[in-house]
This record gives C-alpha cells, sequence and structure tokens, in this order.
C-alpha cells in the first residue's frame, strides 16, 4: 500500500494538508478549506455548486454566494499555480465542470483513497483465510489516521456527513483487525485495547463481543461475563432493549464452557 505519484496530495484523516508535487499550499482562511475539503473527499467526482453553498451557508446564503464561491475556488487555483514552479496546467487540477467543480482523479491523491485500498487489501486477506497478512493490511490502512476527520476544519452538513462515514469506515476496519487478531490467537495482547475500547463505545456490541471472546480465551470467564453485563446495562438503561442475539450467544457459550472459544 503506498501513494502512486500524483502532482497532489491531500491528507483529510486528521488536519487537512496539501501539498504540490511536496510542497505544501493548503489555504488557511477557513471558508478556502471548506472547499478544499469537500472537493477532495470527493477526489475525481464533480461537487455542484448547491452542495458547496450548503456547506459554506447552509439556508442562508449570501445574495453574491454565487460570485463568492467562484472567489475561492480562484483563490484555490492561484495557490496551486504559485506551487506549483511553472507546472504546466497545475490550475487545471481543479476544474470547471457544468454546474460545478471537481479535483482531477488522475493528478491527485488523498490518504482516503490509500486507507481505501488498505481495507480492500485487508479483506482480500481475510477471505483467502492469510489472517497475518490481513491484520497486517488493516494496520497499515489504520496508520493513515492521523486524528478525527479533518480536526482543523469548520465543518458544514455536508463534511459532517461525510466525516461520520469515514468513521464508520475506520470503525470497521478496526474491528476486521481485532478479527484477524483473534484468529491468529492474539487474545491476550488485545486484551488493553479492548479494554479501552468498549470503555469509549459502551454500547457497541462488536467490540463487546470481541472483548467477552478475548477474555474467555484468556481464562477469564468471569470478567467476560461481567463485559456483558455492562453492556446489558447500559443498552438497557440508554436505549431500553436487550443486547442482539450474536452477543446473547456469546453470553451461553461462555456459561456452557463451549470448547471452541478456547484457542
Amino acid at each position: 500500500m503506498h501513494r502512486e505519484v500524483r502532482p497532489l496530495s491531500v491528507d483529510l484523516l486528521g488536519p487537512l494538508a496539501l501539498r504540490l508535487d511536496g510542497r505544501p499550499v493548503t489555504p488557511s482562511a477557513p471558508k478556502q478549506r471548506q472547499v478544499l475539503a469537500v472537493l477532495a473527499v470527493n477526489m475525481g467526482r464533480v461537487v455542484t455548486v448547491p452542495t458547496l453553498v450548503e456547506e459554506l451557508w447552509a439556508e442562508r446564503p449570501p445574495r453574491s454566494y454565487s460570485t463568492t464561491l467562484q472567489t475561492y475556488i480562484l483563490q484555490l487555483r492561484n495557490a496551486l499555480a504559485e506551487a506549483s514552479s511553472g507546472r504546466p496546467g497545475a490550475r487545471q487540477i481543479l476544474s470547471t465542470r457544468h454546474n460545478g467543480y471537481l479535483l482531477e482523479g488522475a493528478m491527485c491523491q488523498t490518504d482516503v483513497e490509500v486507507f481505501d485500498q488498505g481495507v480492500r487489501a485487508g479483506r482480500a486477506a481475510s477471505e483467502e483465510g492469510d489472517y497475518r497478512r490481513a491484520s497486517l493490511e488493516y494496520t497499515r490502512a489504520l496508520d493513515m489516521w492521523r486524528g478525527p476527520v479533518l480536526v482543523d476544519v469548520r465543518m458544514g452538513r455536508v463534511l459532517q456527513i461525510e466525516a461520520a462515514s469515514l468513521e464508520e469506515h475506520r470503525l470497521g476496519a478496526l474491528e476486521r483487525r481485532i478479527e484477524a487478531d483473534l484468529a491468529l490467537g492474539r487474545h491476550a495482547d488485545l486484551l488493553g485495547e479492548l479494554t479501552l475500547l468498549t470503555a469509549k463505545s459502551p454500547m457497541n456490541e462488536n467490540l463487546c463481543a470481541f472483548l467477552m471472546t478475548a477474555l474467555s480465551r484468556a481464562g477469564h470467564v468471569g470478567r467476560a461475563l461481567q463485559a456483558f453485563h455492562r453492556l446489558r446495562s447500559e443498552l438497557n438503561r440508554e436505549l431500553g432493549v436487550e443486547p442482539g442475539p450474536r452477543v446473547q450467544r456469546l453470553q451461553a457459550a461462555i456459561l456452557s464452557g463451549d470448547p471452541t472459544l478456547v484457542s
């Protein structure tokens, strides 16, 4: 997993960073950064003017929103041209399309794209039963994250949705990596991480199931059952529901001493 050699590189999985041929060009004006972030999370796809207007101003755009948006695009292009040291076509990395704009995918790569490549590689390895490689690929993908998505960018509704989607994707990759590590018999090594993760997300049934499995395999049956009861209490109190069938079956297997839980 690596970044291809493309002129423009954009980091979104943490603080926003933009580099052209290795030189930083990230704009400092808040709304320019918003525009850049929306374009980058949709790299290779047209972002319409209404979408950008919704992100920047929601239901209260200024009367001059069209001119103002064009100014932000012009300023971004100027920043690219200034950093290009004479590279032909630097301005065309950010192109105008019918009723919208896009960052050209052939000239731009984001850390989100690299993360996605790693997740796909991890999934393929898991499907082949190569859990060691799967764990490695997922770990490399997760290492692309330098903090919360666009932590230093003001977010409107569009970016909030994109950030939430990316965070769900990150959590999915994390869960698949833990599954691979459990398949490799690394239950003891996972206990500290899973204890912290379930404390931060006390209603996440998947993470609780992983913790229960790891504890049971490490010989801590009582603590595994305690984890189930903490989850059940939290779900009852916050949502008025019981844990799902998967976690309930796992509890029953632990109570019965199911040998398949021991590795």
